[in-house]
């Protein structure tokens, strides 16, 4: 008898500990105006299986977490410690959902990042279960139940998101190696690129110009130098330079001289940015094989520089076409 007092004594406690803290966090949420909850719209594509497949799929803790909104108890995650360098990703579809650089040690007893890996990473709905008010956090691809935010982590942007462990697989970062490609607009290229095994993040921006920190604006005057380009981490052990350099040339056409099909300016020209002596030897080997195989009538016009300082694009620019929904740019 005294042990089954004991079990259903601790049990209440760690319901009371996971109450207190979020009822605490609630009534500091709804006086905060930034964390607003929209309603999402998850991929219907994602959302078509069926709750025994997703059972196949997940865990059962898994499935509890991430299909039935459960909550793992606190301090058991496997991750909440966790300090190794890399991505955390969706368990149930890969989605890459927070950077390391971006996890805090909370103390509340779940990974907590201040930011996510990118916009439209994860989502918010308004959850008004257990008769309060919060604030949950989902994936942003497949839907499934994360945890929930708080406006309570450290700058700069003074949220928490509160992560189910059980909800994430960490992807660790290895050494990796870099690359940068202006094809055109850089919407379509990045998509292509993200497709590639091995490719481990890309972002889009400006290089190769003469002014400093610019915008998209600065650039649509065709008067900066710079050029549209994507910027790719990649895992040597999984994909070579030269496939890269193989789906650069296939993703636009070498021969059109500051332009790319009806985007037309320097920003739009075909350019390669090498990262060392290596790196340039390959580009001019692979220019000169698609030179020799006359896959072209008209000459290559490519451009092979060294990489110059980086410069992001604005973040609606980032993974533009999978935000929206999109495989390709009309113009390819």
């Amino acid at each position: 008898m005294n042990n089954k007092f004991i079990i259903f004594f601790s049990t209440l406690s760690i319901l009371l500990l996971v109450l207190i803290t979020y009822g605490k966090k609630d009534t500091r949420a709804e006086k905060k105006d930034e964390l607003s909850c929209p309603d999402v719209s998850v991929n219907s594509k994602e959302m078509a299986m069926s709750d025994e497949e997703w059972k196949k799929l997940l865990s059962e803790e898994q499935y509890n977490v991430m299909r039935k909104k459960g909550t793992e108890l606190p301090f058991s995650g496997k991750y909440t410690y966790n300090k190794g360098k890399g991505i955390y990703q969706c368990a149930a579809c890969g989605n890459e959902l927070f950077s390391s650089d971006t996890k805090f040690e909370s103390g509340i007893g779940w990974p907590s990042f201040w930011k996510p890996a990118y916009d439209g990473s994860v989502k918010t709905i308004e959850d008004n279960s257990l008769g309060m008010r919060r604030i949950e956090v989902i994936c942003g691809k497949c839907g499934s139940h994360l945890g929930h935010l708080f406006p309570d982590g450290p700058k700069p942007t003074g949220q928490r998101y509160c992560i189910n462990s059980v909800a994430l697989k960490f992807n660790k970062e290895e050494k990796m190696e870099k690359a940068t490609f202006g094809g055109g607009c850089f919407w379509g290229v990045e998509a292509k690129f993200r497709k590639l095994k091995g490719v481990v993040n890309t972002t889009v921006g400006y290089m190769g110009g003469t002014f400093k920190n610019p915008t998209y604006e600065d650039i649509c005057t065709d008067k900066t130098s710079h050029a549209e380009v994507v910027h790719i981490e990649y895992d040597p052990s999984k994909v070579t330079y030269e496939e890269l350099l193989d789906v650069f040339w296939k993703v636009h056409n070498p021969t059109q001289f500051n332009r790319q099909g009806p985007d037309i300016g320097t920003q739009y020209r075909s350019v390669i940015f090498f990262y060392s002596p290596k790196q340039e030897a390959l580009a001019k080997k692979s220019l000169k094989k698609l030179e020799d195989s006359k896959v072209y009538d008209r000459k290559i016009v490519t451009q092979i520089a060294p990489a110059a300082e980086f410069y992001k694009a604005e973040e609606y620019h980032q993974r533009y076409l999978e935000k929206h929904g999109l495989d390709s740019c009309k113009a390819f």
